[in-house]
């Protein structure tokens, strides 16, 4: 009985161990999380007046883009999974994961094949581990996301989107359209899997349509439409991409902040429920030491009235 007692103390002062371990965790993502919509609220002002600025050029001119022009006969899309470069985030790496299956197999129902890129270290192991290849990953800065990052993952995708299926001599490999599925951050109780097509561009600024009768403001493009596209497009697709791993690094650590919150309530149940079976163990260890000695006490005495 004193080995169980022993064994029962020695799994507190483990759990105890792992309650501060995660409660550490949980202050951390705490204070993180602040920051990181902070730079999510701060990047909102610039992703739209960008966007303003690419849907007066779309709208009012009659410049047709190779980023906005939608290809006659699709049949291969990229598929972006902005994921976590580490764990203990509950369920958020799974939720994004199972988004994105779901976007390849519509896209296969589509007759349409899918190469796969990744933001995180999850989802590059995810498919790896199943032998699906992945053209690139990006990993390292998943709750901490710069924006030399996301130029960089928008001109890769980008460059496989304007890239001509029918040249040889390419190293890249071309696709139809591009999609991204990241988390979305409502709040810190709710983060929604979200999956967005990039390209072809769909500018949509997010306000009523004009009346007939209303008059539309003139604009003048210098030094020309095409020219402003060429140098607003690719900056418009890499705020967005910006903007989805804000809102996914936000996610992550609100995921975060939650599982372990949950993991150190855990932790105190597992404390108290171990803590309360060692009490039983100890008093009936007690009792049944107790009940030795009277047991003896009475075997005497008996012993004593017997040779009497």
């Amino acid at each position: 009985m004193a080995l169980s007692v022993r064994e029962y103390r020695a799994r507190i002062k483990s759990t105890e161990s792992m309650k501060k371990i995660t409660r550490a965790m949980e202050l951390i993502a705490a204070s993180r999380i602040i920051k990181a919509q902070q730079r999510a609220q701060a990047a909102a002002p610039y992703a739209r007046e960008l966007t303003r600025a690419v849907s007066a050029v779309a709208t009012f001119s009659n410049v047709d883009h190779a980023l906005t022009t939608e290809p006659e006969d699709p049949k291969k899309a990229a598929v972006l999974v902005v994921t976590s470069d580490r764990g203990l985030a509950g369920a958020y790496s799974s939720s994004v994961i199972k988004e994105a299956e779901r976007l390849v197999e519509k896209l296969k129902g589509e007759g349409k094949d899918v190469d796969l890129y990744t933001s995180g270290r999850k989802g590059e192991a995810y498919f790896k581990f199943r032998q699906r290849e992945v053209v690139q990953a990006w990993t390292g800065f998943s709750d901490q996301p710069t924006y030399d990052v996301a130029a960089e993952i928008g001109a890769t995708l980008i460059a496989a989107f304007l890239a001509d299926a029918d040249d040889p001599d390419s190293d890249v490999r071309a696709v139809d359209e591009v999609h991204v599925v990241y988390t979305r951050f409502r709040s810190m109780l709710s983060q929604e899997p979200t999956a967005v097509r990039l390209l072809p561009l769909e500018v949509v600024e997010g306000t009523e349509a004009p009346d007939k009768d209303d008059l539309l403001p003139l604009y003048e493009f210098e030094p020309s439409p095409s020219e402003v596209l060429d140098s607003l497009l690719p900056r418009y697709v890499q705020s967005r991409i910006f903007f989805a791993l804000l809102q996914a690094a936000a996610s992550e650590l609100a995921a975060r902040q939650k599982a372990m919150k949950s993991a150190t309530d855990n932790a105190d149940e597992l404390i108290k429920k171990y803590t309360r079976i060692a009490n039983q163990a100890r008093q009936a260890g007690i009792t049944q030491e107790i009940s030795e000695i009277v047991g003896g006490v009475n075997a005497l005495a008996d012993a004593n009235a017997g040779s009497e």
